[in-house]
């Protein structure tokens, strides 16, 4: 598996396009329940943390050493403000961000501390949506790959088809099924789904069936994200499990999102699809082990000592 070779100039490893939020985290002892002595719990701690889909994303894939840009809609309130700089302080371009008047994304996230599980709860004003003409042709022929979200599935759509056309890779981040899902998936040309997409999209009962039924319409390379199971890629006819990492979880928030800046690292770099996955679990591990979801995005020189700590742990 190796990226498509061009002679045509880049100014931009990965543009990104689609989500993003700011997170209020919300630190519990234990999952709430409905009843019971869970159903009132104090708050241990409160924090405020940058994140959403895409740009979680593409701050992983600027401090793993891309060139990252983002494309999507922020807002004119504190929330949108904050946004715009944290994703400076990563070095990711937002000179084709859009900012509408408008508050931003926002998600409210319940945090199990003895688990590192999350409850996301979200709202988005309408007013965000990203229109496909606000993307422009000439950016997405301005990069080495193109990510795309399921947010706004048009602007998703047409822009993973304006990159293929001129011969630019489009990776997708896919976590929910629509009417258009499908349409999204037939356009890019790597689908990533979350676990629970390809099951419900094909009515299989396990991941890897699911992607060889998908695979009688998509000819690429397939990956769906399987939490703490790790990641499974179709690749051609083969089918590539790779485990994920043994880590004592503080945070799983945005775990699936470093993971596809890690697989974009990877595949950018030309890799085996093993040495892909393999790669993007080990920067999902490390993301894990920390609070928040652009704060828990890792540095290249942190997903490397994981992967060498496992490999010398695996060494007899």
């Amino acid at each position: 598996m190796t990226p498509s070779s061009s002679a045509r100039p880049t100014a931009w490893d990965v543009i990104g396009i689609g989500c993003n939020s700011v997170d209020f985290v919300n630190l519990l002892p234990a999952v709430p329940q409905p009843q019971g002595p869970n159903a009132k719990m104090r708050i241990r701690r409160q924090i405020v943390s940058c994140g959403g889909q895409m740009t979680t994303a593409m701050a992983a894939c600027a401090k793993l050493g891309l060139r990252a840009k983002y494309v999507g809609v922020t807002g004119t309130d504190e929330n949108g403000r904050r946004l715009r700089a944290t994703m400076a302080g990563y070095q990711v371009d937002m000179t084709d961000a859009v900012i509408r008047d408008a508050p931003n994304r926002f998600a409210v996230i319940i945090l199990d501390e003895s688990t590192g599980e999350r409850i996301v709860l979200w709202d988005r004003d309408e007013r965000l949506s990203l229109r496909p003409r606000e993307i422009a042709p000439d950016v997405l022929g301005s990069a080495r790959l193109i990510h795309v979200d399921d947010e706004d599935q048009e602007a998703a759509t047409t822009a993973a088809r304006v990159a293929q056309s001129v011969g630019v890779q489009v990776t997708s981040d896919i976590d929910r099924l629509t009417e258009r899902t499908e349409e999204l998936v037939l356009a890019v040309s790597i689908p990533i789904f979350a676990e629970h997409v390809p099951l419900t999209l094909t009515g299989r009962k396990d991941p890897e069936s699911a992607l060889r039924h998908l695979r009688r319409k998509h000819d690429g390379l397939l990956c769906v994200t399987l939490g703490h199971q790790g990641a499974l890629a179709l690749d051609g006819d083969r089918a590539i499990h790779v485990p994920a990492f043994r880590i004592n979880a503080v945070d799983t928030t945005g775990a699936g999102d470093v993971f596809r800046g890690g697989f974009i690292y990877g595949y950018l770099q030309g890799w085996p699809t093993e040495q892909v996955l393999r790669f993007a679990n080990a920067a999902a591990a490390v993301s894990c082990t920390r609070l928040g979801a652009l704060a828990g995005v890792p540095e290249l020189t942190e997903v490397e000592t994981m992967l060498a700590e496992s490999q010398s742990t695996a060494t007899p």
